[in-house]
């Protein structure tokens, strides 16, 4: 079992150096995009024979569609490379793993052709996944001084406009949604690669729509022969207190996980995010009573 890790990053090299090294196998390889609005130089001193940073780079925005072109970056990156790995593994740079190398590795190998990623078909106001995130246009970042400008004044006098028909953009296609985290077999990654250049009026429609990257993906998979064998991604995260981010991982989550491995329900649960500077000893501590046991 070959597996591919597709790293988005842009910050804090110390955890991201951790992560590699806490994944790092013969069988494994990373392929680590670096937001271009960040210095690189930091980072390449962890390129190694299996830490690969992507050539391309674009700027990256939360909410927007660079993040799905960062990902489509990497796994193009990744399925193009010579070694022809069996699994792609979307995580961010601050990520990390809750169970072991050997166990990881495991796990995929003994579920070679199911696509973890959380699907829910839209509208679903139960997983706030409304319709409302496809019909709102949303205005793209960046841009030059005149576009910036003309954006902050529209936001400014509360101009919004009309509600977008997304049902001609996705004529039979039902829409879907759920975290933006996965991990693809090959056959289901070269599939989204064919599709994203086959389907150009799609792909268009959703660079202006609200976090593609919880719709994208899972549309694309949702309406393909894959769909049968979807299951929930194997990424942890606590969005119990409603922010805009996730919780950071603590002592109250680290409970939590040794419960689970306690009564096995926590099996297709491999990573946890997020992770931050003053994350150390919580990194220490899954390592020698989670990981360890794992």
């Amino acid at each position: 079992m070959k597996i591919a890790y597709l790293i988005a990053a842009h910050n804090n090299p110390i955890h991201l150096k951790r992560l590699i090294v806490a994944l790092s196998s013969e069988s494994v390889s990373f392929f680590i995009h670096i937001d271009k609005k960040s210095s690189i130089d930091v980072f390449l001193k962890l390129k190694d024979d299996n830490v690969h940073f992507t050539n391309e780079r674009i700027p990256v925005y939360w909410g927007d569609f660079s993040q799905v072109d960062a990902s489509l970056i990497m796994l193009q990156t990744a399925l193009s490379d010579k070694n022809n790995f069996d699994r792609y593994v979307l995580l961010s740079g601050v990520d990390y793993p809750i169970k072991s190398t050997s166990y990881i590795e495991k796990y995929f190998r003994e579920h070679p052709d199911r696509e973890f990623i959380t699907l829910v078909s839209m509208p679903s106001e139960s997983h706030k996944k409304s319709i409302s995130r496809l019909t709102t246009f949303v205005i793209r970042p960046g841009g030059n001084t005149i576009v910036r400008f003309t954006k902050k004044v529209l936001k400014k006098v509360g101009f919004r406009l009309p509600d977008r028909d997304y049902k001609t953009a996705f004529a039979n296609f039902q829409p879907y949604g759920g975290s933006s985290w996965w991990a693809f077999s090959r056959d289901a990654s070269e599939y989204i690669v064919g599709f994203v250049a086959k389907e150009q009026l799609l792909v268009d429609f959703f660079k202006n729509t609200v976090c593609p990257d919880e719709q994208f993906f899972h549309t694309i998979l949702g309406n393909s022969p894959y769909m049968k064998n979807a299951v929930k991604n194997v990424t942890y995260d606590d969005w119990s207190a409603s922010g805009a981010s996730p919780e950071i991982i603590n002592e109250r989550h680290l409970h939590t996980f040794k419960e689970q491995a306690l009564n096995k329900s926590n099996e297709g649960i491999l990573f946890a995010r997020k992770f931050d500077e003053k994350s150390s000893e919580i990194l220490i501590r899954i390592d020698n009573e989670i990981r360890s046991e794992n």
